[in-house]
């Protein structure tokens, strides 16, 4: 049994996805954008308001998840 909320619990499933994928997950606090090609960067400030994610490909944004 697990203590996680329903948004936690998405957050592991699409960082399983993402990960499945090729796409290398960053923490915003500790991004490195040239770890991989792929780069999915978590809660990630924009200007129109915090992403989920942030996937970044040869370190340029590319796409927002959330």
């Amino acid at each position: 049994m697990t203590n996680q909320n329903p948004e936690q619990i998405a957050r592991d499933h699409i960082d399983k996805q993402l990960t499945a994928c090729g796409w290398t997950i960053q923490d915003v606090r500790k991004v490195n954008l040239h770890v991989g090609i792929s780069v999915a960067v978590k809660e990630f400030l924009t200007d129109v308001g915090p992403a989920d994610y942030v996937l970044f490909v040869d370190g340029k944004p590319c796409g927002v998840v959330g």
